[in-house]
Formats: C-alpha cells, structure tokens, sequence
C-alpha cells in the first residue's frame, strides 16, 4: 500500500485535531473538536445525538492511544500516523470504532432527517474542522456525484472510511476536506 498519499491525509486529519497548533493533540483537542461540531449544529453534548458523537470521539480516542501504548501525554503527528494506521487501516477497527462517530457527524449533518446531506450542513461540519470554505465547496462538489446537490449520509460515512484509511488515488473520499 502507497503511504504517501495516506500519511498526507493523516497529517492532515491531525491538523483538524490540533487546532491550536501545538504541534501535539491530546484528548481535550479530539473533544475539542467534537465541541466545535456540536456548537455549529446547535446540538447539546447531553442529547442522543450529541452523546453519540462525544461517545465515537471518546471511543477513537481510547483506541488510538492504546494502539500506540501512551500513558496519556499529548500525541506527536509521527505517533498519530501510526496508532491511526495500526488501528484502522492495517487493524480492524474502523467498523467498530471509527464508523460510529462517522455516521454520527454524518448524521448531525443531515439536519432534516431525510437520509441526505446538503450544502449548508456539510459547511458547518467543515467549519468545525477549519476547512476553507472553498476547500469545503471543491469537497461537497466531488461527493456529490451525481450533481443533485446531496450527498447521502452513507456515502458521507463511506467518504470518511476512504479519506481515513485508503491509499488509492482515485477514491472520492480523498476529496473529504477538499483538495489535498
């Protein structure tokens, strides 16, 4: 597997997580940035919604540091790469840990309930992760494949699995958080 291309879409989800940029993540920076999605959705961390997101956040958290055995100091961008690729790309965890949290943003960002994502949903969760909003237009309009101006929820959670975990070039869900 090429790992170029991987390792860039990793350093860039490290970056989402980092938003201080310390250079190092924590476990208040990936809650951190789960706060950033709920407060753009409007929705409390108490309700069933909010709980399944801060509980997936919570749930990556724990397996990412127990892949890369730290004793809950702050992560490096080499150990993030590693315990992210151990755990979900060569490991068997992306459909019991990560796909949770996924399909819970995923969710959020379907605000109408009706299966789909649309432009201003999506938008916010790009906010959340400090993507540009050219970079979020340039990544909505590649996920939505057929043009109707929707992404349903399932190709939002498959797009996050390709973004997180494949190296092959020609997948849509390199196109996550825009052009790379």
């Amino acid at each position: 597997m090429s790992t170029t291309l991987l390792n860039r879409k990793l350093d860039r989800a490290f970056a989402h997580v980092d938003a201080d940029g310390s250079g190092s993540i924590g476990r208040d920076d990936l809650l951190g940035l789960g706060a950033r999605i709920l407060v753009g959705f409007g929705e409390s961390p108490t309700s069933p919604a909010g709980s399944r997101l801060a509980g997936g956040f919570e749930e990556i958290w724990r397996t990412l540091t127990a892949e890369i055995d730290t004793d809950g100091d702050a992560i490096s961008p080499e150990e993030f790469r590693a315990g992210m690729t151990s755990a979900f790309v060569e490991g068997d965890r992306f459909e019991a840990v990560f796909e949770p949290a996924a399909a819970a943003l995923a969710g959020l960002c379907d605000t109408d309930g009706d299966g789909v994502v649309g432009p201003e949903g999506f938008w916010v969760m790009m906010d959340a992760f400090g993507t540009p909003r050219q970079d979020a237009a340039a990544a909505f309009a590649r996920l939505d494949g057929d043009g109707d101006g929707a992404v349903s929820v399932r190709d939002l959670v498959e797009a996050t699995r390709q973004f997180y975990t494949s190296a092959d070039p020609d997948v849509a869900g390199n196109w996550l958080f825009g052009p790379l």
